[in-house]
């Protein structure tokens, strides 16, 4: 068993919060939020008791597809304020005892960005190769069938110097030749900028794409593509993602931040189980976290949930830290995904598993997916596949602070509009509600923190069947919790097997459940869970 007062770093004990910066406060009026907004409301954030803050991009970009195209990787957009701005943020948050942590997008940079420019300017150019140039086929087409994320072909025509270059992404969006050892070190000395400066670590998007296959051969056919699916998933990006160099250069990028006391490297990592381990490397030699985002992608059902979670754990390498993800900038809102009650049992299912979990601003007020009209539509994987309904707008609108016009988030016309209950469903209502989702997220929060059985103790499952999942969160010498928790809308039942199993509900989502002493038969209704305090 876990020996309860081992020494473990900031990551492994604490709680990431993923704030996207357009949504978060404005601060000038001009309908996007930025970083002296964000400064604004740290009170709030350190009130959830979250220990670390995640900032999407905030660098300069041509803003195509909202930072993901970066500009400029040693400096701050203009739109979101200035380096002095940034400074600010991260002192006012370090002095709150809390970490930042930063969106870092090194697959690609704008088609703007000065490296880009040069490359584009001439075959001869020395920055020719820090992309992906090819001739085309015989016939004049792409080089081959590798698509873009965002739909259509992965390669651009360039017309003034007769090649292609690739973009997993936007056109706007050329993808850096990463086998270039002077890409790396360019990148490299980025890393190094904002380490400089005390971030404490970095996300890193899209990081298993960062190598693409040296002969570019073309990608097999999806067998399971269907036609609601993008068009991207038509093909199994066997040579376009995933490759094996990818992980000498992770293992490069983990060198690097290791130079820095305690800092933090995720991998953002779209892939199977199996194949996400490797990316912690031999002895833990790559990232620190590969995201784990099987609560974002499985269907919201007992079995599949129960099984992915010890089918996770036992994939586990050796020092292997866990870590849990909700809800992001990229898929549907937990709560438009399972409904507003099960969104309660959803938080206590992802604050109470072993590892770190990330929250997404917002799901902790149960903010829900806002419809945008088609003409307001700006993401651009909405606007290059309407048909699919693919936005993500959606789940990218501004935080609800109160009901205040525009919900407190700005002065002027923000950027995507808000939902029509904002005035109800706001921070401020419920800040004043002891039965609300926000006063529920406080509660697990606090008592993760306090509790050293599920901050950082181990995870035995007890009980799952096709409404509820059970488990024990448990280190030595220290008080144990039974978690239950019902999936579905419809009451479920769970006996206690081991009549050692006894204690005193702590939390609920029912909160007229907390106090209760549970001791044989637990009868939960729909959309319910409870963490039970064992007293033996």
């Amino acid at each position: 068993m876990t020996e309860p007062h081992q020494n473990y770093l900031w990551w492994q004990e604490g709680i990431i919060y993923q704030i996207y910066p357009r949504s978060f406060q404005d601060s000038n009026g001009d309908g996007i939020g930025d970083i002296p907004g964000i400064s604004t409301r740290l009170d709030y954030v350190q009130s959830l008791g979250v220990t670390t803050i995640w900032l999407s991009p905030i660098f300069p970009s041509p803003m195509a597809d909202f930072g993901y195209d970066i500009s400029d990787y040693q400096d701050v957009s203009p739109l979101f304020g200035s380096l002095a701005d940034f400074d600010v943020l991260l002192t006012e948050v370090h002095s709150r005892g809390m970490k930042l942590i930063l969106d870092l997008v090194p697959n690609h940079t704008s088609s703007q960005h000065p490296w880009f420019l040069e490359s584009r300017s001439s075959r001869d150019n020395p920055k020719r190769d820090w992309y992906i140039w090819q001739d085309g086929r015989p016939d004049g087409s792409p080089p081959n069938n590798w698509l873009s994320v965002f739909g259509g072909s992965g390669w651009e025509w360039d017309e003034p110097t007769q090649q292609y270059y690739y973009h997993g992404f936007l056109k706007e969006q050329p993808d850096l030749n990463w086998r270039n050892p002077v890409v790396q070190e360019a990148m490299f000395t980025a890393i190094r900028f904002w380490l400089d400066k005390g971030v404490d670590g970095f996300r890193v998007d899209v990081i298993w794409h960062l190598i693409k296959d040296n002969q570019l051969r073309d990608n097999p056919v999806n067998p399971d593509y269907e036609p609601h699916m993008a068009t991207y998933d038509q093909l199994v990006p066997v040579y376009s993602t995933d490759q094996p160099e990818v992980h000498d250069l992770i293992r490069q990028m983990r060198q690097l931040v290791d130079t820095y006391e305690e800092r933090l490297l995720i991998g953002e990592i779209y892939l199977p189980v199996q194949q996400l381990m490797a990316y912690y490397g031999v002895d833990g030699n790559e990232v620190h976290l590969p995201f784990n985002f099987q609560l974002l992608l499985l269907p919201w059902e007992a079995p599949q949930i129960a099984t992915a979670i010890a089918e996770y754990e036992r994939a586990l390498p050796v020092n292997g830290w866990p870590n849990w993800v909700l809800g992001n900038h990229d898929r549907p809102r937990i709560a438009s995904r399972v409904g507003t009650e099960q969104a309660r049992v959803a938080a206590l299912l992802l604050l109470t598993l072993r590892g770190t979990p990330t929250l997404y601003y917002g799901d902790e007020i149960g903010m829900r997916d806002v419809a945008i009209p088609f003409d307001e539509v700006q993401d651009p994987q909405g606007l290059n596949m309407p048909e699919k309904n693919l936005s993500r707008d959606p789940e990218r609108t501004p935080m609800q602070w109160n009901s205040q016009p525009n919900a407190g988030f700005t002065e002027g016309k923000p950027w995507l509009r808000l939902a029509r209950d904002f005035a109800r469903q706001n921070v401020d209502q419920q800040q004043a509600d002891p039965y609300s989702m926000l006063a529920l997220y406080k509660r697990l929060i606090d008592l993760r923190q306090q509790e050293p059985s599920l901050k950082a103790g181990d995870y035995l499952p007890v009980y799952s069947d096709a409404q509820l999942i059970a488990y024990i969160r448990h280190i030595k010498n220290a008080p144990r919790f039974l978690i239950v928790l019902n999936l579905s809308h419809h009451p479920a039942y769970f006996t206690l097997t081991d009549h050692a199993l006894k204690g005193i509900v702590e939390v609920a989502t029912l909160p007229e459940w907390e106090g209760s002493f549970i001791s044989e038969t637990i009868s939960l209704g729909g959309d319910e869970g409870i963490l039970v305090r064992l007293t033996t």
